[in-house]
């Protein structure tokens, strides 16, 4: 029988916490699980490979000890361009002052930046604007010439070495899947990562050629298109159609684009994956004062809830749970948040979902609309799904009403991909295609959780031979 946390001392919005430092022994991660993470993200922009290996087994381990299923996000770094070192190291812009970007990876003059991205030189053009050390630094290209580019400094501030550089609005060469991506891709695939997020994504291609990298090594795993250009807030609806499952990455977004406009276009994509029923996750300091607070501002409270009510299905802390002082202080700080938020989407519902996803059946999704319709009329305490591929509860976590809902596979896979499902509690060791021995388990384990009693109710949506591909069975089951 699962032990897995029961689902009322959780929100229904996921939280994806990041591993790091702070958080990376078996314990620590115990404790998040307990707190209320649902996904680990791992980063592939820091550290090695076999640190990222150390960390997945210690992922794994977690999951066993706490008797949850636990997702895992791999995050691929995209073609993010850097500085080089930097002769005087922090080096203070001035407003007015002229930098030169010339070829190489050192500078040999206090007026000279050089990038790891070689082709910069080649592809800037003047009246670009560039943006160092996440945006609070700002210069424009104002001429060319050979081997080198003049920047004016616009907004001064502090740079250092081997920080990013956004380019809003230039048109570079460099594609979202660079070499290193498809090396940590290919791992993610060969050790059953549950998600692959793909960074920089600019058109609905980049994310079709992750997914053809990932089955090619045999992996199911989902790809998240992480949003952080203008160009794919353009595309938006050909990119969450090709993804399966989107990330706001506010981050980069920010200044890549007008931070004035962040906000709308939070609402915009997360309103498009409700559309086309794809789950999403609203990513990017979050609850970033509580790296060194145990109390988040009220401003982050208030994103937090924002996010919930705008739709989102995920919420992600990056610092305050890999490097912060407090990471179990701010998962338990986003459950609450979340907890107290959610009552509010009762009655205001989010828009239905518009369109029925392209791997979910007809039958199965009409059979999800009808078991949910009868579970609310009457009164159920619980909804369970069996699903094959996870595009049921995915489908029916977009209805977002009150039912508590339990997965439950024969995948592990599944199983782990249902974790970042709002309302969806995935459910392991379920006797998935056996209808009265699925019954008697789920009667044992309401029990036991304390979710169901004796003339409680419960709808199990399944599926027969008769329809190989489709749930086409409903069941009102009382508790004797």
């Amino acid at each position: 029988m699962s032990i897995a946390p029961s689902p009322t001392l959780r929100a229904r919005t996921k939280i994806v916490a990041t591993v790091g430092p702070a958080c990376d022994s078996v314990d620590m991660l115990v404790r998040l699980i307990h707190a209320g993470a649902s996904v680990f993200r791992i980063n592939t922009a820091h550290g090695t490979e076999a640190d990222r290996m150390e960390m997945l087994a210690a992922i794994r381990e977690a999951e066993r000890q706490s008797g949850a299923t636990i997702g895992v996000l791999m995050d691929l770094a995209g073609p993010k361009i850097r500085l080089g070192v930097l002769p005087q190291d922090p080096t203070t812009c001035e407003v007015g002052q002229i930098f030169r970007f010339v070829r190489g990876s050192e500078s040999r003059a206090p007026d000279e930046l050089t990038c790891t991205y070689a082709p910069l030189i080649d592809e800037l053009a003047v009246g670009d604007n560039v943006m160092l050390a996440d945006g609070t630094v700002s210069m424009q290209v104002i001429s060319r010439a050979a081997g080198e580019v003049r920047c004016q400094v616009t907004g001064g501030g502090i740079i250092r070495s081997r920080q990013g550089i956004n380019l809003p609005g230039a048109k570079l060469s460099v594609t979202s899947l660079t070499e290193a991506d498809m090396t940590n891709a290919i791992v993610a695939a060969r050790s059953e990562i549950d998600f692959v997020s793909l960074s920089f994504v600019r058109k609905a291609v980049d994310v079709l050629l992750l997914k053809e990298l990932l089955r090619s090594q045999g992996s199911n795993a989902m790809v998240i298109a992480k949003i952080e250009k203008p160009e794919a807030v353009t595309q938006l609806a050909e990119i969450v159609a090709a993804a399966d499952g989107v990330m706001v990455a506010r981050g980069d977004l920010g200044v890549e684009m007008d931070v004035a406009e962040i906000a709308v276009v939070q609402k915009r994509i997360v309103a498009e994956c409700q559309r086309q029923g794809k789950p999403v996750i609203v990513a990017t300091q979050m609850l970033d004062s509580m790296h060194h607070n145990r109390r988040p501002t009220r401003a982050e409270a208030t994103d937090v809830a924002n996010a919930i009510l705008d739709g989102a299905d995920a919420c992600m802390l990056s610092g305050e749970t890999a490097i912060g002082e407090f990471p179990v202080e701010s998962v338990e700080t986003m459950n609450r948040i979340m907890l107290a938020t959610e009552p509010f989407l009762a009655e205001h519902p989010l828009r239905a979902v518009e369109q029925i996803p392209g791997d979910v059946h007809p039958v199965t999704a009409a059979a999800v609309s009808g078991g949910a319709k009868i579970a609310e009329t009457l009164g159920a305490r619980l909804l369970v799904i069996a699903t094959r591929g996870g595009g049921t509860c995915r489908l029916r976590s977009k209805q977002r009403d009150f039912v508590p809902t339990i997965g439950v596979s024969d995948s592990t896979n599944v199983l782990r991909r249902l974790a970042l499902y709002w309302g969806v509690t995935p459910l392991a060791g379920a006797p998935v295609h056996e209808g009265p021995k699925l019954r008697a388990f789920i009667d044992q384990w309401g029990r036991e959780q304390g979710l169901i009693q004796v003339g409680d109710r419960i709808v199990f949506v399944t599926g027969t031979n008769f329809y190989p591909m489709a749930q086409n069975i409903l069941v009102i089951h009382e508790v004797e």
